[in-house]
């Protein structure tokens, strides 16, 4: 069993997480798949290595033990992988396909740290989610950071980070907007087909506020640039002019006290970011090694 680590990757896991379905988000397999896996290592070994309970999983004995060996195998796995990719280093280019949100404003942070960390010039392609899940089947990328699940049984998904979704302005909002509030704002909207629009329509409807085609709409507009432009040199002089993007867009501007930002009630909105690759590249070690990096700079 210590020659196939993929099994204890999954053991390692879903101890971390202490979750078999948190486990499976994680790695981008099913939770059949992951049960299996965990059948297969008490199997082997006859004994029983997690015990699972309501509030998550606890380690037996056993458990505890092959915990540690696991980890120092894993120490061994990732110190050999970085000497492999010394060897495999080339003159090639990573491609990252990414949503606008993504690729403007989170990927730049750290992408000096990632071109070190892999050895290897890196390039954004982006575009909206769907697109770069298209350029990832056709193979004009290597990953695909988005901020929609497209399911396609030919790609892995990972769970990356949390993105939230605020009310923002350039004059003073109440930090929890009630309905009152929401309907006397000028509104710059998203385009209907808009995942982010969904999301704020959903949060909404949760909040048993009017729905946003009830509201006083000046605009739509595709780009969450525009919004964020259109918004923060909106007349202050008027009543609000507010819109909806990412606080990811909008973080710099907010900490400058260029904009202010609002909540719908007690409702947060947010969704989820995801990694996603061809199945054919799982054990590509270029692929692994970004991933891995990905997660902890999350």
């Amino acid at each position: 069993m210590l020659t196939d680590f993929a099994k204890l990757e999954t053991f390692l896991t879903v101890v971390r997480e202490k979750s078999f379905s948190k486990a499976s988000a994680k790695l981008g397999i099913s939770q059949p798949a992951v049960t299996q896996q965990m059948k297969f290592i008490e199997d082997y070994l006859d004994v029983q290595v997690v015990d699972r309970k309501k509030n998550g999983i606890r380690l037996t004995k056993e458990g505890q033990m092959l915990y540690s060996i696991a980890q120092k195998i894993e120490r061994c796995v990732n110190n050999a992988e970085k000497e492999l990719l010394k060897i495999m280093n080339k003159d090639v280019t990573f491609v990252f396909g990414a949503s606008f949100i993504i690729g403007n404003y989170i990927l730049p942070r750290f992408l000096n740290n990632l071109k070190e960390n892999i050895n290897n010039d890196v390039s954004i392609n982006v575009s909206v989610s769907h697109k770069a899940i298209e350029d990832l089947l056709d193979k004009k990328i290597d990953m695909a950071l988005v901020e929609n699940y497209i399911p396609d049984e030919n790609i892995i998904y990972r769970e990356w980070m949390d993105d939230e979704i605020v009310i923002f302005s350039n004059q003073e909002l109440p930090a929890k907007a009630k309905a009152d509030d929401l309907l006397s704002y000028k509104w710059v909207c998203r385009n209907p087909d808009s995942h982010t629009r969904l999301i704020f329509k959903e949060s909404l409807d949760r909040a048993n506020y009017p729905d946003c085609d009830t509201f006083d709409v000046t605009s739509e507009v595709t780009s969450a640039t525009t919004i964020v432009q259109t918004v923060l040199h909106s007349d202050k002089n008027e009543r609000p002019t507010v819109s909806i993007v990412s606080r990811n867009a909008i973080e710099s501007l907010l900490k400058a006290g260029a904009l202010y930002e609002s909540r719908i009630g007690n409702h947060k909105m947010s969704r989820k970011l995801y990694i996603a690759y061809r199945k054919d590249r799982k054990h590509d070690a270029f692929i692994e090694n970004v991933v891995d990096y990905l997660l902890k700079v999350k």
